[in-house]
């Protein structure tokens, strides 16, 4: 259990949270939620230690362990997978290296003879005989074959390093697990398996994730992190967005009565002030005028963009015919006798593991890159707009971001475009930022308004959800559904997926599955699962 007592911390004139009081107990499983830049992250690391409070207490039950999920994937280079992962657990792995280095001794000593035996007592209570099955389980439940448990960590490519650490902060049942984006470079089955950890798990899981799926599976409550208060709600994220939804009417609500009736005040004294016979009820309105804080009458800080995209003219029956398209990159086959036909209602879900061959289809069909052999034919009304997966090359720029967005505008109107950017959060001087220097998630957005500018009635998206926050997320999902065109795209976020897409399409190493319905219902699917059984010898793990 975890206790938080008036914690703050500021830096400098900013201030992140102010007189913080939470309690964390066993058995709860909290995700921490937020705007980017509400400190999330820096909350955990305060709980972990790592960051100091400039004031307040966080006092932990006596003689409980704490789990992190680490964040820089080279600190092992030099150990072993599986040594890596008991290292989540410092007392046994302590214990277990100098049990290894007393037998290692060519000349026993009566004194290390007697701290053998101590510290065989210690590892046997520890679960030291059981470990490394345990940690084996872990990993293979995380996609790591039997094969790299005894690679050494600098064998391992950046995936496959994320899911050794995240089994480390799992290993041994410690008594607080904290997670930062858990589900960061895990494929379906991993995030299944972890999710059903964590249901199961008996102690204290505190856990920082955008994938609403992920907290509407594990969470027990949500921790919202607003105006410098970190307010605990009970229930998963879909139960405390609709209460978050009705709390901010409610505040809108009240603000809006307050406001009339300072405004009603406001008027009364203007009218009065100099009446002799009213001038004691207009001081007693001033009064009143006063005591209304309209100022401290925040509804939230979290801001969603407006994402909304309107087809300038409606698509016809022939959208787009792909047959047998193959395609190469650096003298390597990328796709190979590629044939579908995408109808008009299509919103298609791209998943599966072949992340090249679905980001070189995108390319081709957008015109970037050629095919090297079969090809494509789009339909007469369609007129698509493409998002792709790398967009460095669209913001090598020095121009504002009115300049940027007036490229893609038919209106050159700077009311009209500065107007546009608001609504996607970049309001005031943030318009006139230059483009070069944008976060990953303001390139997204930039790159959503010019495709919104368009009138396009197809949308070609490679991973859009990549580096949004929950409110940008949510913001294009909305977009996306009420959306009247045809929508090809891919995404690792599994709630997106499910709700934007009725057609899913998996791409294998030889051909594809092509199912009309639901991403829920094509996971559930006995014949998709014997198709991908005999499309996979090895069985790999789905992504999408």
């Amino acid at each position: 259990m975890i206790t938080i007592t008036d914690v703050s911390l500021s830096y400098g004139e900013r201030t992140l949270f102010k007189d913080v009081n939470l309690k964390f107990v066993s058995g709860n499983c909290y995700g921490i939620i937020g705007a980017n830049g509400a400190g999330k992250s820096t909350f955990l690391n305060i709980l972990a230690g790592e960051i100091e409070h400039d004031k307040g207490e966080i006092s932990v039950a006596s003689g409980e362990r704490i789990a992190v999920l680490k964040q820089d994937h080279f600190a092992f280079e030099e150990f072993s997978v599986l040594e890596t992962v008991i290292m989540g657990h410092p007392k046994l792995y302590a214990v277990q290296k100098e049990r290894e280095a007393v037998y290692a001794k060519p000349d026993m000593s009566e004194a290390d003879g007697l701290r053998a035996g101590e510290l065989e007592g210690e590892f046997a209570e520890l679960g030291g005989w059981e470990a490394e099955a345990q940690a084996g389980q872990m990993l293979s439940g995380l996609g790591l074959d039997e094969a790299d448990h005894a690679k050494t960590m600098s064998d391992l490519d950046e995936s496959k390093k994320v899911r050794v650490l995240l089994a480390q902060a799992l290993f041994g049942n410690p008594d607080i697990l904290l997670l930062d984006e858990p589900t960061n470079g895990l494929d379906l089955e991993s995030i299944a398996w972890l999710e059903d950890f964590l249901i199961d798990f008996p102690n204290t899981v505190i856990v920082v994730s955008h994938d609403r799926h992920f907290l509407n599976a594990v969470c027990t409550h949500i921790c919202d992190i607003d105006f410098g208060k970190i307010t605990a709600y009970s229930g998963n994220y879909d139960f405390w967005y609709q209460m978050s939804q009705m709390l901010q009417r409610q505040a809108r609500d009240q603000l809006k009565k307050r406001e009339e009736k300072a405004k009603e005040l406001k008027e009364f004294i203007q009218r009065f002030a100099s009446n002799a016979s009213k001038s004691r009820q207009a001081t007693s309105r001033k009064k009143i005028l006063e005591k209304l804080d309209l100022e401290n009458l925040t509804v939230t800080s979290r801001k969603f963009p407006y994402v909304g995209f309107k087809p300038d003219r409606e698509i016809g029956a022939n959208v787009l015919k792909i047959e047998n398209l193959s395609l190469s990159a650096e003298g390597q086959e990328t796709l190979k006798n590629f044939t579908l036909t995408v109808n008009k209602g299509d919103k298609i879900a791209f998943v599966g593991t072949e992340h090249q061959k679905k980001s070189a289809l995108f390319d081709a069909i957008a015109g970037e890159k050629p095919p090297s052999s079969g090809g494509f034919v789009w339909g007469q009304t369609t007129a698509f707009s493409y998002f792709p997966k790398e967009n460095a090359g669209w913001f090598d720029s020095a121009l504002s971001i009115t300049d940027w967005l007036k490229q893609y505008s038919p209106d050159q109107d700077d009311t009209y475009v500065r107007s546009f950017l608001g609504r996607m959060l970049f309001s005031g001087d943030e318009a006139l930022k230059p483009v070069n220097v944008l976060s990953g998630g303001e390139k997204v957005r930039c790159m959503l308004a010019r495709m919104m500018l368009s009138g396009a009635n197809v949308l070609i998206l490679d991973e859009p959800t990549n580096h949004l926050d929950l409110e940008g997320i949510t913001a294009l999902n909305d977009g996306l559904v009420a959306f009247k065109g045809v929508v090809l795209f891919n995404s690792h976020d599994h709630q997106f997926v499910n709700s934007v897409a009725n057609r899913i399409v998996e791409i294998l190493p030889a051909g594809i599955i092509d199912r009309m319905m639901l991403f829920d219902d094509y996971l559930a699917d006995e014949s998709v699962k014997a198709l991908r059984s005999e499309a996979y010898q090895d069985a790999p793990r789905l992504r999408i």
